[in-house]
């Protein structure tokens, strides 16, 4: 059951998982968001700079530009950047009249900017994206100038390659958004650090769980976290409601049970006629029989109720050999018992001991000189417990006329009848069964099949 349940879902199902999603999912957003908003502003400051440094560069130039003797624009000297002396460094400069140079920067060579046709009122700065040498894209700051005695205004312009800008800006966003990435998986560890610690109440009340469920412990603990405090009060208090009307349930019913064979056993002292004494005893079978399976059903599954197969089949081995009338061979019948000390019966010891006594009750009636008991572990959480002896056995196709209430096979053994039906009922009760064989002793193989509690 509690494997069904922890697999349902399977890991959407899951709350760690559930927490941990929507961490990674709401740090994976805050960080992408911070990653575009950084990218963004760095992105527009380098733009700036780059813009501020080519303005600085205009400026240079048009300080440095004079009219000579013969009216044409001359450089008085050359500009600080000595890029502009290195052929096609992406960085350049041009000044004209028109849109032809008639002075550039050594870096352009042979070529010039390819300005489009523009009006620039004396004094103001235009911007362009033009195709520039080796077909780079460029960006170009230009302004027109009108020098001391010159007639009319030149076109100064200066260019940069915009890969640079590109470059930078590229090499920021490799940085950035490593750093990020390593950012997320810290705090997703962290995450994952706090989701574990957060959690750990409930890992530890899932294992109380399994202990009450298993019979180790009545209740849960009483060291928790204030969250989680009320719910292990409330489970409590659930059990222990749960342990109370089990009580007086049973208690009624074996208050009744009393009243009904107090009265039977003086409708039997007054009864006349075998009939009347046979109908008395028919209802104390059924007496017998009901109230084994009413404990039966109570106890089925209620939590914290496990009893050691090894404890229960041992004291009635000793009780039986002790009240033993002497096998079918006329010698002593002896009871060997291997049932380790791990196998242990989710359910009442009284209804075990019903259960294994009404079966080696019948073993001890049956058997020569030898009756044994084991048991073994099997699929699907459950326990086979075996009885065997070394009797005459039973026919195949007589085994399933035993099950039935009230049937004998031998009216020379004493009894009611009654054993191997409360068996069955009982072990069905708890989800179980009984099973009928041949045992490699020669006689009986019953075989008690329980829920096994668990140990662990």
């Amino acid at each position: 059951m509690s494997g069904a349940v922890r697999g349902r879902g399977g890991l959407t199902g899951s709350l760690r998982f559930r927490l941990l999603a929507g961490a990674a999912v709401w740090i994976a957003l805050a960080l992408a968001l911070a990653g575009l908003v950084l990218s963004g502003l760095f992105r527009d400051h380098v733009a700036r700079r780059f813009e501020a440094e080519l303005t600085n560069h205009l400026d240079q130039l048009a300080a440095l530009t004079e009219l000579g003797a013969d009216g044409a624009p001359v450089l008085r000297q050359p500009l600080s950047d000595p890029r502009f002396r290195r052929p096609l460094s992406g960085l350049y400069w041009q000044v004209g009249p028109g849109e032809a140079p008639v002075l550039r920067s050594r870096s352009l060579w042979d070529e010039a900017l390819a300005l489009p046709p523009d009006e620039v009122a004396d004094g103001e700065i235009h911007r362009h994206s033009v195709v520039g040498p080796a077909g780079r894209q460029l960006q170009v700051l230009e302004r027109a100038v009108t020098l001391p005695n010159g007639t009319a205004p030149l076109r100064m312009a200066v260019a940069q390659d915009e890969s640079e800008l590109r470059a930078v800006v590229a090499d920021f966003n490799r940085v950035l958004w490593l750093s990020l990435g390593a950012l997320a998986l810290a705090l997703i560890g962290a995450a994952v650090v706090q989701v574990s610690v957060g959690l750990r109440p409930l890992v530890r009340l899932r294992a109380e769980l399994a202990a009450v469920r298993a019979g180790r412990r009545k209740r849960f603990g009483g060291d928790s976290p204030r969250e989680v405090q009320p719910l292990l009060d409330d489970l409590n208090a659930l059990l222990d409601h749960s342990e109370e009307v089990v009580v007086r349930a049973r208690l009624q019913a074996g208050n009744l049970a009393h009243a009904l064979k107090t009265n039977l056993a003086v409708l039997a002292n007054e009864a006349e006629g075998e009939a009347a004494a046979r109908r008395v005893a028919e209802m104390r079978r059924h007496i017998d029989h009901h109230m084994a399976r009413a404990r039966a059903a109570a106890a089925r599954g209620l939590p914290g109720v496990a009893t050691p197969v090894a404890d229960s089949a041992g004291a009635l081995a000793r009780v039986m050999e002790k009240l033993q009338g002497g096998g079918r061979g006329g010698g002593r019948v002896t009871v060997t018992v291997r049932v380790p000390r791990e196998h242990v019966f989710a359910g009442e010891r009284e209804d075990l001991d019903e259960m294994l006594g009404n079966l080696l009750d019948n073993a001890f009636k049956w058997a020569a000189a030898r009756v044994e008991v084991s048991s073994r572990l099997e699929a699907g959480g459950m326990l086979a417990v075996v009885v065997e002896d070394d009797g005459p056995g039973l026919p195949a196709d007589r085994r399933d006329a035993v099950l039935a209430p009230g049937v004998r096979l031998d009216e020379s053994t004493p009894g009611s009848g009654l054993g191997l039906a409360v068996v069955r009922d009982v072990a069905r009760l708890y989800g179980g069964d009984l099973r009928l064989g041949d045992s490699p002793l020669g006689g009986l193989r019953v075989e008690l099949v329980l829920p096994a509690a668990a140990t662990s």
